[in-house]
């Protein structure tokens, strides 16, 4: 009898492992997302579950801001078009304003989607409308963008100091610790423009290196390549430049060749059109990766909770820097230059949205 008992003690227990609540290790986000380190609470199984169809919501900060934060919108619908639970995604573009992401956030609450994303504008314009939402029992999932409240449900987070930590222990390394550098920042007062510069100062604490100009090129190419131009016609002498985003870097590459002048060090970022200057120019550069399939990672956390899985509050995505020979492999000599890498945008998707006509 005793046996018996154990038999089906077993079996029970054995049961309820594969019956029971998923936890967050059969949660994928993205690749190279890990659980943050040290204190990092749990958003218990069960919590959020409910049953499909569901509609999920998104306050994208600024759809056409550059041809990255286009591709966050792309990878976003791709992954909720593949999975059938989900019957609508609402997509809002704040377009850079507090405002309209604060009414746009209040909007989804009003139409109760069963989740919501959210890409803040900065660290403070939707930390209201993101504790109305949590109070209304809408799960929220942030990502591309910190806040400085701690509302939200879960967050995934491209680690901004360690992409700008990337690229100036990279350029720090190329020049020695010693040296004049150009520095183009993102967009003024966004968080991740903020925290990715922080990550450069990291690199230069102790090093003999000075920034000599510093500007905001807003991750764009048009705006970047006349800064180049002005800041090279002012003092052409440089030995480095750290450059947050690879639409700027591909601007002041072209304002070097355009002038007939070497290149210096500069650092760059997942794009196909920077991959394939890399490639042919053969300038020394690093590529930090920041992948916008965070877009469809955000959708998983979303459905992950919908479906009463466990996850942790904290999520970072902190890869390492690519070199020029990684660069190739994904190098797309038959898409735009406006493709980033890594993607997980199916062929067909790719061809038709960046394809060369």
């Amino acid at each position: 009898m005793r046996l018996l008992t154990k038999s089906i003690a077993a079996a029970i227990l054995a049961t309820t492992m594969l019956c029971g609540p998923s936890f967050a290790e059969d949660v994928f986000l993205l690749d190279g997302v890990t659980a943050r380190e040290g204190d990092n609470p749990t958003v218990e199984a069960g919590k959020y579950k409910k049953d499909g169809p569901w509609v999920i919501g998104m306050s994208h900060f600024g759809v056409n801001a550059n041809t990255w934060t286009v591709q966050v919108a792309h990878e976003t619908e791709a992954a909720a078009a593949k999975d059938p639970r989900i019957s609508k995604l609402i997509l809002l573009d704040a377009g850079f304003d507090q405002k309209k992401q604060v009414a746009d956030i209040e909007d989804l609450i009003a139409q109760k989607v069963d989740a919501i994303i959210v890409q803040p504008v900065t660290s403070t314009s939707a930390d209201a409308s993101i504790a109305k939402a949590v109070a209304a029992g809408i799960p929220v999932v942030l990502h591309t963008g910190r806040i400085e409240s701690d509302a939200y449900t879960t967050e995934i987070q491209g680690g901004a100091e360690h992409f700008g930590k990337v690229m100036g222990d990279y350029l720090v390394e190329q020049l020695g610790g010693k040296g004049n550098i150009w520095v183009l920042r993102g967009l003024a007062g966004h968080p991740e423009d903020t925290n990715r510069y922080n990550g450069l100062k990291q690199s230069l604490e102790g090093k003999d290196i000075t920034i000599i100009a510093e500007e905001h090129g807003d991750w764009q190419y048009d705006k970047a390549k006349k800064l180049c131009e002005t800041l090279y016609l002012n003092n052409p002498q440089v030995d480095g430049i750290w450059s947050s985003g690879a639409d700027m870097t591909r601007a002041c590459v072209d304002v070097f060749k355009q002038f007939g002048a070497p290149i210096p060090p500069i650092t760059g970022e997942g794009n196909n059109g920077f991959f394939g200057q890399w490639i042919a120019d053969g300038f020394k550069s690093i590529s930090a990766e920041y992948s916008p399939a965070q877009g469809a990672a955000g959708i998983r956390a979303a459905v992950a909770l919908l479906e009463g899985k466990e996850l942790k509050k904290h999520y970072d995505y902190n890869p390492a820097g690519w070199d020029v020979e990684k660069a190739k492999k994904y190098y797309r000599d038959d898409l735009s230059a406006n493709v980033w890498w890594p993607s997980e945008l199916p062929e067909e998707k790719l061809k038709e949205l960046y394809g060369k006509n």
